[in-house]
């Protein structure tokens, strides 16, 4: 892939300021998909044992439109890795994940982001759990930083106060941080705040962007986003998971699925979602509509593929290079109208 020179050398906030910033998500879905990771741990072991598969699904996500090359560092926090016996691993998972992101950002002018994100050990009550939790921030925020990152992502925190936290490590390696919050069924944060307390708060303590991610799918995060809008003047994120929720069903923890009996646990999270997956024209709708609000940092979380990050693309107006094979429906065999598909065949259209 040739490098993208347009933008190339611009800071977040500079291209912020001059139109939407697409970010491609939805690493620990995909390679759980394809084989290489395991759902429930959620253990970004793939950097170690597959680099190169990490490297091509980066590409893959930037030639389908994302203006950010996330290193692949979700839940490659102590915590995680002391499930899953690989604490030892720690250090080499994360600057492994970083120096795979950084090759490719710089290959294409894209910007370079570190990530960091709920701990799952976070308790507003102890002490002791917040400041294990700063001490597993600043230990990959300080890698991020050696690393040479443009920005650093701290997302899908269920506690503002977690948040918070995560956001004042990142200013204190004097980087820009973008913060997104992820809310469950409630509209409510774990401790009880309004997404519009949490996200003032974010934004009086020095966060760059403010947002959601993940949970929610585009109907369910909307309403939320609208109102966080209204709160706030700083820039903003939004980045759903490509699923059909509903406001019986807000959060993709939640969603039921009546028409199978065979899912362990009757809970399709995380392996069994197939059925509610959302279309690429339905992420296109969102991302227009969420820029139409005046959000400018835009993408698709778990779940994402390439094509959802291409149809996001497109329905903000941009041609990546995977638009050279956007659908073309004149030419299929059947459905098409170019004047070499056979007559016979459009005739026969009707009863496919």
């Amino acid at each position: 892939m040739a490098a993208r020179k347009s933008g190339k050398g611009k800071s977040l906030m500079s291209r912020l300021a001059e139109g939407p910033v697409i970010c491609a998500e939805g690493y620990l879905f995909e390679f759980e998909r394809r084989g290489y990771l395991q759902a429930g741990a959620y253990v970004p072991e793939v950097v170690l044992e597959h680099p190169e598969l990490v490297e091509q699904l980066h590409r893959e996500f930037v030639h389908a439109g994302s203006d950010v090359v996330e290193a692949f560092t979700y839940y490659a926090h102590r915590q995680k890795l002391r499930i899953v016996g690989r604490e030892k691993d720690l250090e080499p998972m994360n600057r492994s994940a970083l120096k795979i992101a950084k090759k490719v950002a710089r290959d294409t002018g894209t910007l370079f982001a570190g990530n960091i994100c709920n701990t799952n050990i976070y308790d507003p009550t102890d002490a002791k759990s917040q400041r294990t939790v700063r001490a597993m921030f600043e230990e990959q925020v300080g890698w991020a930083v050696e690393a040479g990152v443009d920005f650093i992502i701290g997302e899908t925190f269920s506690y503002a106060e977690e948040a918070l936290l995560a956001l004042e490590v990142i200013k204190a390696a004097r980087k820009p941080a973008v913060i997104t919050m992820a809310m469950h069924q409630e509209d409510l944060t774990r401790e009880g705040w309004s997404v519009v307390e949490a996200a003032r708060r974010l934004e009086s303590n020095g966060a760059d962007v403010v947002g959601l991610n993940c949970i929610r799918g585009p109907k369910t995060m909307m309403p939320l986003l609208k109102r966080m809008r209204k709160a706030i003047k700083c820039q903003m994120a939004a980045l759903p998971v490509p699923y059909r929720t509903s406001k019986s069903q807000p959060s993709f923890q939640s969603l039921r699925d009546s028409h199978c009996d065979c899912i362990p646990g009757d809970r399709p999270f995380p392996t069994a979602l197939d059925p509610f997956a959302c279309n690429r024209y339905e992420l296109g709708e969102f991302a227009r509509e969420a820029y139409a609000l005046g959000i400018r940092y835009l993408g698709v979380c778990c779940g994402a593929g390439p094509h959802h990050i291409r149809g996001v693309a497109e329905a903000l107006g941009r041609h990546p290079p995977a638009s050279r094979y956007s659908p073309d429906m004149s030419k299929h065999a059947f459905l098409g109208t170019h004047k070499l598909v056979a007559k016979v065949n459009r005739a026969y259209a009707k009863r496919l």
